[in-house]
């Protein structure tokens, strides 16, 4: 798909954000000013164009045509929901995903709009690391078949169909039962999801280089509920009870499949990671305290200053 030796990065945008098409031209311009190629997906043209004879210096190419495959990089603009449409594109080409924040809180973002001049810069002169994110796979089976093979990046969650119905489901761990209660929900997350679905769900934080699975349950009916912190190893099984109602299952709000009663949904540790391209070296504590916006400052400090 690319020339030899010639650098392309393939944009992803998110659809409804004013700021979309005056992001994207400046980083058209940019890499074009220095030799870079882009690519543009022909499902988003519309939105970066208009009117026609305005266009973009970049190649379009289709979805279903592996449009990652070849590329330096997948630069987003948009928020963790447009990251996690890109990396659904980038990981099984292997190519580092890059986001630069146009939404509210854009936790797997690396850069806001402000910056996004410096972005383009340091993705031209390459001063970028590679981390590498673990991912859950996720198998669907009904009376022993195998009906539907997936993956996610943040979470796989076991939800009721309808508000007026409970999901009676049955967790377990390594093939033992745990508990099994009436809920709306259970979160299978990664590290990287757990400030995401999860965290909303009452889960815990968990530092991205922590090996290990989360399994949170939502709003469920019942004495021990709590979020459990299992190893990267185990085996993390959500049945849906034979006789209950059915269910769903999305994967990071992007794959979407019908539970049928008695579905049983196993979550392991991904075999592909999602790689993620990042520009600062500063720890995961200070993006957490940044991102949340949270106090920093002790008590006796706050109550001196008010005084």
């Amino acid at each position: 798909m690319t020339e030899l030796g010639r650098r392309e990065v393939l944009l992803i945008v998110h659809p409804d954000r004013d700021t979309t098409r005056d992001a994207a031209g400046e980083v058209a311009v940019r890499l074009a000013a220095a030799g870079i190629g882009l690519r543009v997906l022909d499902s988003e043209v519309r939105r970066l164009v208009e009117p026609p004879d305005q266009s973009l210096p970049c190649a379009v190419v289709a979805e279903s045509e592996d449009p990652a495959r070849g590329a330096e990089l997948v630069l987003v603009l948009g928020g963790d929901g447009t990251l996690l449409r890109a990396a659904e594109l980038a990981r099984p080409a292997g190519v580092p995903v890059l986001g630069v924040n146009l939404g509210r809180m854009g936790f797997l973002t690396e850069a806001d709009y402000d910056a996004l001049g410096d972005t383009v810069d340091r993705v031209v002169e390459r001063r970028y690391r590679i981390e590498e994110r673990m991912t859950v796979d996720v198998t669907v089976t009904l009376g022993g078949t195998v009906v539907t093979r997936t993956w996610a990046l943040n979470e796989a969650s076991v939800e009721k169909c309808s508000r007026e119905r409970i999901l009676d489901a049955l967790i377990e761990v390594d093939g033992r039962p745990v508990s099994s209660f009436g809920c709306d929900g259970v979160l299978c997350s990664t590290p990287t999801g757990s400030t995401a679905y999860a965290f909303s769900a009452g889960g815990p934080v968990v530092w991205p280089d922590v090996e290990a699975l989360l399994v949170v349950p939502s709003n469920a009916h019942a004495m021990f509920s709590r979020p459990l912190v299992v190893s990267r190893s185990s085996v993390i099984t959500v049945q849906v009870d034979p006789d209950g109602s059915p269910a769903v299952l999305t994967c990071d709000g992007l794959r979407h499949a019908d539970l049928e009663p008695g579905s049983r949904v196993q979550v392991v540790a991904g075999e592909v990671p999602v790689r993620l391209a990042r520009l600062w070296d500063g720890p995961f504590t200070d993006r957490l305290v940044h991102k949340f916006s949270l106090p920093v400052t002790g008590w006796r400090e706050r109550h001196a200053r008010e005084g």
